[in-house]
């Protein structure tokens, strides 16, 4: 997979240079790269030499001053040039092992690369990492990571991650701690397996490696309706036994879903630190929520409007109180829509995984001029779904303005919608 440039920002360096998209970046500097770190690193240079292959086939070397760390304005078609290290677990509760066939393809990919974790925080497990990993991480003094532990007692570890390798956890945090490597931890709460005792004992051990380690996000485990077994899911004993062993520790957060499960209020903003773990659902509903309350909102609009905001069912409670605010406001009515997953099942409750099928079906009968659809239902960078039908489709099928909001944590674009 070589650098191959996708898009190029306007304004930018690339621009001048007239560097297009399918051009290849062969090298900078004279050296080959294998990732955006590599790119990263040698672009910092003031004065640099990029070697190109343009689309046609041509070569071409550019030499170029710029500012120091100044970015050229290249995007890639991927932040990994060279093969992607595939995960070779094959955990219990592995979410691309629940798909059904016939969905896109990348949705049934499995990575586990240390570089994509570092480049755009996605989770790894360590049980591929190598000492030529360990070398290059500490010599470029990479970080943070975010890393699957799941649990830290190596028989359960191996049990459910089905890997042998996945008992050296503990040795791996030890390095990244001793090498001050600083990373952010996560545990997929499988009832039965890693609750109870064995989450006191995973978080004992977590603790216990001091400033390395940033964050720990407890989230609950997902089952779909395409299971084979007899995984359970998180109830709402286990999620209020949950809350409290994790409230030891000033580190570790539980996901938003455990407190919906229980019935307890979202927590205020304190108890997340910074928002390390957003995309795992920690925190999310909290910032809107808060995000909510500091908008300066009209007392009234001039023309009557009606909108819908098509919701997953895991965020009702925060678009349930949100709705609740916009109503105060004259000729302003608001709807929320919670879509259920039939697809998926009754347990899928996040927004990231609703279908075009299962939108269609929340708002068909929904009297409103927009709909709002929060932009987490559709791949990145276009208007498809997960099922690979488009926000045309939808409109098509339902009749209804659909208003697409690019921040997940904010509302305020929909008060566009008022002017």
């Amino acid at each position: 997979m070589p650098a191959l440039v996708s898009d190029i920002i306007q304004g930018s360096i690339a621009e001048e240079l007239e560097i297009s998209r399918g051009d290849i970046i062969l090298s900078i500097d004279g050296q080959g790269m294998q990732d955006m770190i590599d790119y990263k690193f040698l672009c910092k240079n003031e004065l640099i030499t990029i070697e190109i292959q343009k689309a046609n086939g041509e070569l071409e070397e550019v030499e170029l001053e710029k500012d120091y760390d100044e970015d050229l304005g290249i995007v890639f078609e991927s932040a990994v040039f060279d093969k992607v290290k595939p995960c070779l677990n094959n955990c219990i509760f592995c979410f691309v092992a629940q798909q059904p066939k016939g969905l896109r393809d990348t949705l049934y990919v499995k990575d586990d690369d240390y570089r994509l974790s570092y480049l755009q925080g996605t989770y790894i497990t360590t049980t591929n990492l190598t000492e030529k990993d360990k070398d290059r991480i500490a010599k470029m003094h990479l970080g943070p990571f975010y890393i699957s532990v799941h649990t830290t007692n190596p028989e359960l570890r191996v049990k459910m991650l089905k890997n042998p390798n996945a008992g050296k956890i503990m040795e791996n945090l030890k390095w990244f701690a001793d090498n001050e490597i600083p990373f952010h931890a996560q545990i997929v709460l499988c009832p039965g397996y890693n609750d109870g005792e064995e989450l006191k004992k995973t978080l004992k051990d977590l603790n216990s490696l001091g400033d390395s380690l940033l964050s720990v996000a407890i989230v609950p485990v997902g089952v779909t309706k395409f299971r084979d077994d007899n995984l359970q899911t998180v109830d709402s004993i286990i999620a209020e036994e949950t809350i409290n062993i994790a409230s030891k520790y000033k580190k570790v957060c539980c996901s938003d879903e455990f407190f919906l499960l229980c019935g307890k209020e979202i927590p205020d903003k304190d108890y997340y630190g910074n928002f390390s773990q957003l995309d795992d659902g920690v925190g999310s509903l909290r910032i809107i929520m808060d995000d909510f309350d500091s908008l300066k909102l009209p007392k009234s609009i001039k023309n009557s409007l009606k909108i819908a905001f098509a919701c997953s069912v895991a965020a009702k409670t925060a678009f349930n109180y949100i709705a609740e605010g916009l109503n105060k406001i004259k000729n302003l009515t608001v709807y929320v829509n919670p879509v259920e997953s039939t697809y998926w099942g009754e347990n899928i409750t996040v927004a990231g995984l609703i279908t075009s099928e299962d939108l269609i079906n929340s708002i068909k009968n929904t009297d409103a001029d927009y709909i709002i659809v929060p932009s987490i239902m559709l791949k990145p960078y276009t208007n498809l779904f997960l099922d690979g039908n488009s926000l045309d489709y939808v409109k098509e099928k339902t009749g209804k303005n659909l208003y697409v909001i690019q921040d997940n944590y904010s509302v305020a674009e929909v008060l566009e919608l008022f002017e």
